[in-house]
Order: structure tokens, then C-alpha cells, then sequence
């Protein structure tokens, strides 16, 4: 039975358990790691995560430049398809990789979520929505030992409940026992409430491993040199008050959080810092979080490296898996194979 989560282990000097996730990383691979495939990588959250973890990454897929920039820069040692993954063949990923079917331990994969977002239009009819028939056929075509398959909390709101279901039967047409379920990467390592739908096939979630952590908590030292720039046009009085909604000139501010910093960051959007009237600001002054702030609240240790500005930086951090969430998921299911009990930072 789930420990009580008042009873979970609590992370009380969260730089130095970054620190410590990153020399994980940095550590040589065993000869027997497992392995995996990231389909949809973008800059490398769940590569991260997996390399964490231990695993000996294969391959890379995404199309995204400047998100293939960015993840070479971090994993010079992981072959990058760079292009749009419907050119990517199986007959390919196998011959660069030197893999037969059914020999992969882990295929992980995000097909880009815009389709499902609460945040957009959410349209049925979004061609974003059907991307995962690709990580289908290529799943299809590797067999490996286990899947998973990230995506945003919208899939299983409302009239998207109807891509969701079809998600699903197609994933156990392919010959797996599939199980879903919405984790919040609070519970998992991570300073932000991001809540994520799960797939996993052949393979089993984790339950949650530490207590919450506190943005405030976590950033601090946090390098301050680096500023973000200011939100554009933005209201002082709005800020001071606290308030959201209509501000006297009538422009919304309905997506606009000021950041609590006794509680985990709210969920980092890609555009938290465009227009001025959305996304997120300090705690402390009308402004946005800078890069340092913003990569501990998505869980990137401080060694990790953006290439381009600010907005591109932000732009990878809003849409990745955050690195530690996904490592307590390969830790859990790296146990699972092999029969051991999961090593985890504390």
C-alpha cells in the first residue's frame, strides 16, 4: 500500500539533488544499461530523465531546430533524426542502431500536445492530435519491451476523451497491456504542479516519491545575474494587489499568475513570458522568472545548456517532460525489469 504522502521522504536542499541527478548523468554507462529510443524528443527532458536513470539512449527524433541544437549540445554522444519523424523509418532506426525487433528495452515518446492543451482552442480536428499514429507505427515496427507515451491532462477532458480512447486501442493493438494515469510531476522531484497523462505499456506507474517542494525553496541561490525581461506593459497596481482578471483599461489578465514561492510553481507555460498579460512573474517584483529560476522549477539541473535567447530557452522548458519526473519513471521501471528495487536520489 502508497505510504501517506505527509510520510514521504522530503528534499530539503533541492540544489544539491539536481546536483546529484546530474552526476548520474555524467556517469559512464554500465555494460548491461538499458536501453531507449525518444521519439518526439524536443531538447531532451526525458532523455535526461532516462540518462538519470541510467539507460544508454540509442536514438533521438525530433524536428524542431533549435530544440536539436540544444539537445546535441547536452548529448553529443546520442545520434539526433533531425527532421519530421513521418520520414523516419523503422527499417532506418534499426540499421543506425544496430537493433532487431524486440531487442529495445524502452521506446518513450511525446507527441506534441498543442491539439489537447486546455490552454488553446482545443480542436477535435487538430492534425497535432494524430502524431502519436506515428509513434504507433514505429512502435509497431521496434516491439519493444515497454513503452511510454507522455501527453498534456487535456486528452482526457471533455470532447478530447474521444482521441484519448482511440489512443489507447490503438496502443493495445499493437500487443501491450497499456494503463494511463494523470501524475503531477509535484509528487516526483519536481518544484511545479504539472499534471501529465501517462501511458505505459508492460509496465507498471510509480507512486509518489517525496513531498512537495516549494519554488521559493528551491531556487534558492539561484544564479540572479542572467534577468529575465520584464513583463511588457504590465500593471503594478494588478501585481501588487494580487488580483486577476480585468485591469481598469480592460485587457485581460486571465492567464496571469504571480508565483507563490511557498508553494511548487504553477505550470510553466512555452509563452510565459510574451505579451506581457500571461504566464507567470515573481514573487517579489513585477517581472519574470529568469532562466535559473525557471530550469528548477522544470526540474533541469543548472548544468544543463539552452542554446538561443531567452524566449527559445523558455520555449524548451514549457514544452518538455521535466528531467526528474521522468527519471523516477525509468528508475521505476528499470526495477521492474530487472527485479530490483529502484535507486533514487533522495
Amino acid at each position: 500500500m502508497p505510504r501517506m504522502r505527509s510520510q514521504l521522504p522530503k528534499i530539503e536542499d533541492y540544489p544539491a539533488y539536481l546536483d546529484e541527478c546530474w552526476q548520474k548523468h555524467l556517469a559512464p554507462r554500465q555494460p548491461d544499461a538499458p536501453t531507449v529510443i525518444s521519439l518526439f524528443a524536443g531538447c531532451g527532458g526525458s532523455s535526461l530523465g532516462y540518462s538519470m536513470a541510467g539507460f544508454h539512449e540509442l536514438l533521438a527524433v525530433e524536428w524542431n531546430d533549435n530544440a536539436v541544437e540544444t539537445f546535441k549540445l547536452n548529448f553529443p554522444d546520442v545520434p539526433v533524426f533531425h527532421g519530421d519523424i513521418a520520414g523516419c523509418s523503422v527499417d532506418w532506426i534499426l540499421e543506425t542502431t544496430g537493433l532487431k525487433p524486440g531487442e529495445l528495452d524502452i521506446l518513450d515518446g511525446s507527441p506534441p500536445c498543442q491539439g489537447f492543451s486546455t490552454a488553446g482552442k482545443r480542436i477535435l480536428a487538430d492534425d497535432r492530435n494524430q502524431l502519436f499514429r506515428e509513434f504507433v507505427r514505429i512502435l509497431r515496427g521496434l516491439q519493444p519491451k515497454v513503452f511510454v507515451m507522455e501527453n498534456v491532462s487535456g486528452m482526457v477532458k471533455g470532447k478530447m476523451k474521444l482521441v484519448f480512447a482511440e489512443i489507447m486501442r490503438e496502443l493495445k493493438d499493437s500487443g501491450y497491456r497499456v494503463s494511463s494515469r494523470l501524475m503531477n510531476t509535484k509528487w516526483f522531484g519536481v518544484p511545479q504542479s504539472r499534471e501529465r497523462v501517462i501511458f505505459i505499456g508492460n509496465g507498471s506507474h510509480p507512486e509518489a516519491t517525496c513531498q512537495t517542494i516549494s519554488i521559493g525553496k528551491a531556487t534558492e541561490g539561484c544564479n540572479e545575474v542572467e534577468k529575465a525581461p520584464p513583463f511588457r506593459q504590465f500593471n503594478i497596481d494588478l501585481w501588487n494587489s494580487q488580483k486577476i482578471g480585468q485591469n481598469g483599461n480592460g485587457k485581460s489578465y486571465y492567464n496571469h499568475v504571480k508565483v507563490n514561492p511557498k508553494k511548487p510553481l504553477p505550470t510553466i507555460p512555452k509563452s510565459c513570458v510574451f505579451g506581457g498579460f500571461s504566464g507567470l512573474s515573481h514573487w517579489y517584483s513585477p517581472k519574470s522568472l529568469n532562466l535559473g529560476q525557471l530550469m528548477r522549477g522544470g526540474g533541469f539541473p543548472d548544468n544543463f545548456v539552452f542554446v538561443g535567447n531567452y524566449e527559445d530557452a523558455v520555449n524548451r522548458i514549457g514544452n518538455s517532460v521535466p528531467p526528474v519526473f521522468m527519471m523516477h519513471i525509468a528508475e521505476h521501471l528499470k526495477a521492474e525489469m530487472t527485479g530490483q528495487e529502484p535507486v533514487l536520489v533522495r
